[in-house]
């Protein structure tokens, strides 16, 4: 019988999610770099930098975001591995849709504004991630 949402466990809806946005961010690069490039953009669509630097600002936040979640994705996607592996998803359940809206919070954050109070609450956002996927780790070595 296939899953559904309503019988999903909250940490494989948190890692379906942290992966829609990552995609959803790419989707917004894409549609960034293929207007500048029809705007008339210094550089060809074909030559670019992976990094976003050579986009406007927007571009360049949303290229930023996007790299870090593909930085932070892989990690949450062990954890929950191994923890369904091992049985042990009730560890990740009760908190994987915070560290969701923790990420979301996180990439809106960078995608408003680059400024010296955004940054610190995008870092803010950023150190639950990292505290609920510490204690994922520790829980599971635990465990």
């Amino acid at each position: 019988m296939p899953a559904t949402a309503a019988t999903l466990s909250p940490a494989l809806i948190a890692l379906a999610g942290f992966a829609g946005w990552t995609l959803l961010l790419l989707v917004v690069i894409v549609n960034v770099r293929l207007f500048n490039s029809v705007a008339g953009a210094k550089r060809p669509l074909n030559q670019f930098s992976p990094y976003g630097d050579d986009l406007p600002g927007l571009g360049q936040r949303a290229t930023r975001a996007h790299l870090n979640c593909l930085e932070n994705l892989p990690i949450f996607a062990a954890l929950v591995a191994a923890a369904g592996l091992s049985g042990h998803l009730q560890i990740i359940d009760g908190t994987a849709m915070y560290l969701l809206y923790a990420r979301l919070a996180q990439s809106v954050t960078h995608l408003i504004s680059a400024s010296l109070p955004m940054v610190l609450v995008r870092g803010l956002f950023f150190f639950v991630q990292v505290g609920l996927m510490l204690y994922y780790a520790y829980q599971l070595l635990s465990a």
